[in-house]
């Protein structure tokens, strides 16, 4: 029987790689060798913190029940090296990607696979599920010809959907954030001249900065910081019949919002959006399939991989999420990677 190395998450802030054998491969299967995965600093830091709900969470792979060990994840990426006898022979040694926890191997069928395009590297695919998720909030903000737009969080989801909205034309777009290394990450290099600006949301000045770039305040504003005090924020910049897109998954993280002052006359629309489905509006039009296709090629157009601050192998997975948790400044992608 082949044998996976697999990270779990046995306890808050502890985790261990155990080895787990796989079952036999079915006629309708393949075995997938992974050449890298990317951890996500803002859910996998629920899990990894103990933050999390029991609800189901992002992608469709995980039970309802969240409980420790767990292991999780949804970004692994590596190539199918041995098939079931049903499975067209193309499939053997095809680079793919699959929404799995980190482990250096996996067993599954070629209809929960997404082969990678041609030329696009490994780390470059191990962005795909943040991609996916940066296409559905641009889609649900529509944003507007000439229109400003406020990104809170510049993680990379708020990095993703930053460098979508630099090549709409906007008025203006303001992103923010705490750590200097991620407002100094985004590439404006052909977006509109003087159309972004990057500030400091730590600064008690904040929210007096954004006003006087807006002046009316943003038409758009994307919550993505994973903050759910930012939602304070948000409101107060968003101008009058405005909406507020809110990808953030807090958890189990409160705060105290403030809706008893402007926000009770100002008609803004607060939107709930989440990856694992397509809103209505769209849903006749688009599938999961076509969103796919577009974030494929918004990958190859924005190459975040520029983004990967620091690489563990799996046996130091361990490092890898200390880093997110205790010194979040330095970082911003994280990938793990399983030697041959």
């Amino acid at each position: 029987m082949p044998k996976a190395r697999t990270l779990f998450f046995i306890a808050p802030k502890q985790v261990e790689i155990r080895e787990v054998t796989l079952p036999a491969l079915k006629e309708n299967e393949v075995l997938v060798e992974v050449n890298c995965s990317a951890i996500s600093a803002g859910t996998e830091m629920l899990v990894y913190r103990g933050q999390f709900p029991r609800l189901t969470d992002v992608h469709d792979n995980l039970s309802s029940d969240l409980k420790y060990p767990l292991a999780y994840g949804y970004a692994c990426v590596g190539k199918v090296v041995n098939a079931g006898k049903s499975v067209q022979g193309e499939w053997q040694n095809k680079a793919v990607f699959g929404f799995q926890p980190h482990t250096s191997h996996f067993i599954t069928t070629t209809e929960s696979l997404l082969p990678i395009p041609l030329l696009l590297k490994p780390e470059t695919a191990s962005f795909l599920p943040s991609m996916e998720t940066a296409v559905n909030l641009v889609q649900d903000g529509a944003p507007l010809l000439g229109e400003r737009v406020l990104v809170l969080g510049q993680g990379i989801i708020g990095l993703l959907s930053a460098s979508l909205l630099l090549e709409f034309p906007l008025a203006a777009l303001i992103t923010a954030d705490h750590f200097e290394l991620r407002r100094a990450a985004l590439d404006v290099e052909g977006a509109v001249a003087g159309a972004h600006t990057s500030l400091d949301s730590s600064r008690a000045n904040f929210r007096k900065q954004a006003a006087a770039v807006f002046k009316s305040g943003s038409d758009l504003t994307l919550e993505l910081s994973g903050s759910p005090a930012a939602l304070n924020d948000a409101i107060a910049l968003t101008a009058f019949s405005g909406r507020v897109v809110i990808g953030s998954w807090y958890g189990e993280k409160r705060a105290e919002i403030d809706l008893g002052g402007g926000f009770h006359r100002s008609r803004i629309k607060l939107i709930s959006s989440q990856v694992s489905t397509i809103s209505a509006e769209l849903s006749t039009r688009w599938n999961k399939a076509r969103r796919f296709e577009i974030a494929w090629e918004a990958l190859k157009r924005i190459k975040p991989e520029k983004w990967i601050t620091h690489r563990f192998p799996l046996d130091q997975a361990g490092h890898a999420y200390q880093l997110l948790d205790e010194n979040p400044q330095e970082a911003i992608q994280v990938l793990l990677e399983y030697p041959s």
